[in-house]
């Protein structure tokens, strides 16, 4: 089917939708097989909720079966050409022209496989970046990308997103070192931002042209927010960076009745102050199937505190971390944090300064409360609060503050936040000598000496639990989890959300992962 006359079809049915959701339904409804008008009849519901709302689903299929139940448009050719169609040409001068423009040319996957890079267009100081592996400048980049879009726009008029990602693909291939998205650790695919600022300019090219968009209605009905079963969207969730999320077989040599007894082991051994850490580590790991099933059969904190301690504490949670997502917890993020930190600081301590005097407050509170205190851990602590305001994140979903002095009983647990969270046990980060870990309200682990093991394991809970980021603290923990603890799935996200769509990694993530690269460059 004419592309032009699919979109007309969406149009014509949803015409609150928006550009960018209107591609992606015909991008959807395309894979499905949609070839003739008549393929439309055979939709269903369930066929459209992956890339609609609930209700707009029924407008859409509702609208196409009053058309196709209609006698005067299947009766005779010549009475139905009487009423403005359902796919019409003519439906305003922007869709015959696009139509005419069209006219003979491939469906749009067909030219994206043929479509060739014009690499030879490219100025020369940029060919010889891109041929040396460095990074181009922020003026290159945009000039590469309005040129790849020109020849895009020559080829066909009505670019969507999987165009755009075909092509961002091929040029990631070609010059990967100098186009991926990159910050010490390839960020997703490689190509987001590449995507994001060929669609960018696609958009912009086709402004003047394309139709203003209607405010879109807001709808009050619960049962138009979700596109996802929330059972199917946690289960996505969960296991978003994971790679052993639900076994599916204990190990070899190994019974239900060996796990309860080295279970039983582990739990003797938590109460020793001697016990052999190899040893805990071995048991640790050979216990991992049961740990998970427990876990993903949704036991409660307190429960799992009890049967298996050794979860919450440093040691057996990096086992159970390292298991579950093929990352050594604490291990990397101290190598990534020697690495990036320092650059990461220096950046937002003088570029961000000057670009948000709200921005500018936080580092002046924050300098003040440190005073002349120096070391890795008040850098951490620098890094982590200016991280919260950059992202204009709330400090108290991550952090709860209680007087030095407070013990574990003595905290209301009803004034922090049911995530995992660092009780602080002093006025600020700075001055507190110790930490305390709340999961579910439950302090889970108490007396955690520094501020470095008491971040890894508040963040190690989210993974280990199934505990999804709150959307208050998006930003700041998708941002640590691939830049400092390495943990980069191509899709997916960690986020609490229920009703935007979502994007495969944070657009502000991605924002500021691509401006420490282009200041870096200015530096360098």
């Amino acid at each position: 089917m004419d592309q032009t006359l699919l979109r007309s079809a969406i149009s014509e049915a949803l015409p609150d939708l928006s550009e960018i959701n209107a591609g992606i339904l015909e991008e959807h409804l395309q894979s499905l097989g949609i070839e003739t008008s008549d393929d439309f009849k055979f939709i269903e519901e369930a066929d459209l909720l992956s890339a609609l709302r609930p209700i707009q689903a029924r407008k859409l299929l509702a609208a196409w079966k009053l058309r196709c139940e209609t006698p005067e448009t299947s009766s005779s050719s010549a009475v139905a050409s009487l009423e403005p169609p359902l796919f019409s040409e003519s439906i305003s001068p922007r869709s015959s022209s696009s139509t005419s423009s069209n006219y003979g040319q491939s469906p749009n996957i067909d030219w994206v496989d043929s479509f060739e890079i014009p690499w030879h267009k490219l100025p020369e100081q940029l060919t010889q970046s891109l041929e040396r592996g460095k990074c181009p400048t922020p003026r290159m980049r945009r000039e590469m990308i309005r040129i790849v879009v020109a020849e895009m726009m020559k080829k066909h008029s009505l670019i969507t997103k999987r165009s755009t990602t075909e092509v961002a693909k091929k040029m990631l291939a070609k010059y990967p070192k100098s186009l991926q998205d990159i910050e010490g650790d390839v960020i997703g695919p490689g190509y987001h931002s590449l995507v994001k600022r060929l669609q960018n300019r696609v958009e912009n090219v086709r402004r003047s042209t394309a139709p203003k968009i209607r405010k879109r209605k807001h709808f009050t009905d619960e049962s138009d927010t979700d596109e996802v079963s929330p059972e199917k969207r946690a289960a996505i969730q969960d296991t978003n960076g994971c790679i052993k999320w639900d076994l599916k077989f204990l190990p070899l040599g190994e019974t239900t009745e060996s796990h309860l007894q080295q279970k039983k082991k582990l739990k003797m051994m938590f109460l020793q102050t001697d016990a052999n850490p190899e040893e805990v580590k071995l048991l640790m790991k050979q216990t991992f199937y049961t740990q998970r099933k427990q876990v993903n059969r949704g036991e409660n904190i307190k429960h799992l505190l009890g049967e298996w301690p050794y979860l919450f504490d440093e040691l057996g949670m990096a086992v159970h971390f390292e298991e579950l997502t093929g990352v050594q917890l604490k291990a990397v993020f101290l190598r990534n944090l020697d690495v990036k930190g320092n650059r990461l600081l220096h950046y937002l301590k003088t570029v961000c300064v000057n670009k948000s005097g709200k921005f500018l407050q936080a580092v002046t509170k924050y300098q003040m409360m440190r005073g002349d205190q120096s070391g890795c851990s008040q850098d951490l602590m620098d890094m982590v609060l200016l991280l919260l305001a950059y992202f204009n994140e709330k400090e108290d979903a991550i952090f709860c503050y209680v007087e030095d002095t407070c013990l574990a009983g003595e905290i209301h647990m009803d004034q922090v936040p049911l995530t995992p969270t660092i009780i602080v046990c002093g006025s600020s980060c700075y001055s507190a000598k110790r930490y305390m870990l709340s999961v579910d309200r439950n302090i889970v682990k108490d007396n955690i000496p520094s501020f470095a093991s008491a971040l890894c394991l508040m963040f190690g809970s989210f993974y280990c639990f199934n505990i999804h980021y709150p959307s208050e603290l998006a930003s700041t923990l998708e941002f640590l989890q691939r830049c400092f603890f390495s943990i980069n799935p191509e899709k997916g996200t960690k986020v609490e959300k229920s009703k935007k769509s979502r994007l495969h990694v944070n657009p502000r993530v991605l924002m500021l992962i691509q401006d420490l690269s282009d200041h870096e460059w200015r530096e360098a």
